[in-house]
């Protein structure tokens, strides 16, 4: 079985493909060479951005109270500096057309105008450049005449503080903006992913949902901001995006068209249209809207929201009852392992057949080393997930206890299966054998462990049927306006991942 990590997600025929454009690894500031981050990014990811942190003008260099962090800043640009020409050649080496898609790119820092990753489509001689201001990183730009995006990411923090400053932001090299990452989710400043960091919290003057009521017409998307190596680290933030394929040019346009949106971790599908038009689209106008909602997700759907100008217009929150068919169909199982007490890394080797049953696609939820742990180590690509053959698949890799009784440090994949009454899925794993039906885990989870209390511990989670993963409605809204007004989609599951769809605007009848 080869595994696949796209879906037919788009009525228009578009696909879903699933990337990270923002994080970090040792070539300038970070853990771990490129070669790792780009051998942990393919074992899960569709494209990806290795971000190199680069240039901040506005750095407070006369506050000596922030001297270590201003030496720690500026030796990372040296690195960066120094390490660049190299940089390039391997991220061009390693993009590979309709399998695994590369963009190069650097990080702008700015206290004033918060932070911007600019992106390049192709890697030959791209610069870094040191612009002192926003408008004058758009005139670089501009002036370069090559195809690239400035993408800002922890928009939420106040302004002055390393967020967002709408008065100063346009579309122009910007058509999406980061709403999510390990610093919170910045959709508004109220709900899920709080602003933890030593940043601050969030602003409501930052946030997505205020940028738009100002006008704004941005898409959003989600990264991990990961600085150890590992991108599309799970639960830290991804970006979906719908494409007509998997290559630089598809994926770059669909990022353009604001045919993107932002995750926390899970690979969902997530297809949502307006009068016929896909998210990110700007439509004419038009007083009644057809909205269609299409989710095919990694867990039971809890609910999916449609909002209007930043409210809720309607609430999709399905019954899940049991299917008709009994026990045949479709199913997802997460197998998650870690957990314990101890303080050394533990080698997992994992082994996992299913009988009497079609394995469809594997689904890989890694995380490696936390997205700021300070690692004692030199390697961080330490997971390899393999496929021996049909219906069975293969996963070494380590974990370590969990950070806190509320950040995981896991790893894990999910199985999407046809089964009956009668298929079994046996695990082997570190010298245990253990072989469950699919009914059993059709009422719940089943742990292992290792060893002993509070050894390492393997968990094969609740099996999911496809009718509390895949949801689909339609609905007409009525509205009449002659302002620009729009609509975006949010969906949670029960495991609390979510999705955050880009906008698709309404033209209003003063528009020209």
């Amino acid at each position: 079985m080869k595994m696949s990590s796209r879906a037919d997600a788009s009525k228009s025929g578009l696909k879903a493909y699933f990337g990270d454009i923002h994080n970090h690894c040792g070539v300038s500031y970070g853990h771990g060479t490129l070669q790792d981050a780009l051998s942990n990014a393919r074992l899960q990811l569709d494209f990806v951005s290795v971000t190199v942190h680069a240039v901040w003008p506005d750095l407070p260099a006369d506050d000596p109270a922030l001297q270590y962090l201003i030496d720690y800043h500026r030796q990372g640009f040296l690195r960066a500096q120094a390490n660049w020409p190299g940089y390039l050649q391997t991220m061009e080496q390693y993009n590979e057309e309709n399998c695994f898609i590369t963009f190069p790119s650097f990080e702008w820092h700015s206290i004033e105008y918060g932070d911007y990753c600019v992106y390049y489509q192709q890697g030959d001689d791209c610069p870094i450049i040191d612009a002192p201001d926003l408008p004058a990183l758009r005139d670089a730009l501009r002036s370069a005449g090559r195809p690239a995006f400035m993408i800002p990411h922890h928009i939420g923090y106040r302004q002055g503080s390393r967020g967002i400053n709408w008065a100063a932001f346009n579309d122009e090299f910007s058509p999406v903006a980061e709403i999510f990452s390990f610093h919170g989710l910045s959709e508004s400043s109220e709900g899920p992913y709080p602003y933890l960091h030593s940043m601050g919290p969030r602003h409501e003057h930052s946030t997505a949902q205020y940028g738009w009521a100002q006008g704004n017409v941005f898409g959003v998307v989600g990264s991990t901001d990961h600085h150890n190596a590992f991108p599309g680290s799970y639960g830290y933030g991804r970006m979906g995006v719908l494409a007509e394929s998997l290559t630089r040019p598809a994926i770059w346009d669909a990022i353009r068209q604001r045919r993107t949106y932002a995750l926390s971790g899970d690979r969902i599908a997530l297809d949502f249209t307006l009068n016929g038009a896909v998210m990110g689209a700007i439509c004419p106008p038009d007083d009644q809207r057809w909205i269609d909602v299409s989710v095919c997700g990694g867990d039971t759907i809890d609910y999916i929201e449609v909002l209007h100008n930043n409210r809720v217009i309607h609430r999709h929150s399905p019954l899940h009852d049991e299917p008709a068919s009994g026990m045949d169909g479709r199913y997802k199982v997460y197998v998650e392992m870690g957990w314990a007490e101890q303080h050394e890394p533990f080698a997992w080797d994992v082994a996992l057949q299913v009988e009497n049953g079609l394995l469809r696609d594997v689904e890989p939820r890694l995380r490696g080393y936390s997205p700021t742990a300070e690692p004692n180590d030199d390697q961080f690509a330490y997971s390899e997930l393999t496929f021996p053959e049909q219906n069975r698949v293969h996963l070494r890799t380590r974990t370590r206890k969990n950070h806190s009784l509320h950040s995981a440090a896991t790893e894990g994949f999910v199985l999407e299966i046809d089964a009956t009454a009668e298929t079994q899925i046996t695990v082997q794993f570190n010298g245990q054998t253990q072989t469950l039906n699919i009914a059993e885990l059709a009422t719940g989870s089943r742990t292992f462990y290792t060893g002993g209390f509070v050894s390492p511990a393997i968990c094969l989670h609740r099996a999911v049927p496809r009718h509390e993963y895949t949801q689909r409605f339609a609905f007409t809204h009525h509205r009449h306006t002659t302002e620009r007004d729009w609509y975006y989609v949010r969906v949670r599951q029960k495991n609390d991942q979510w999705a955050w769809s880009s906008p698709v605007w309404v033209a209003g009848t003063a528009d020209k």
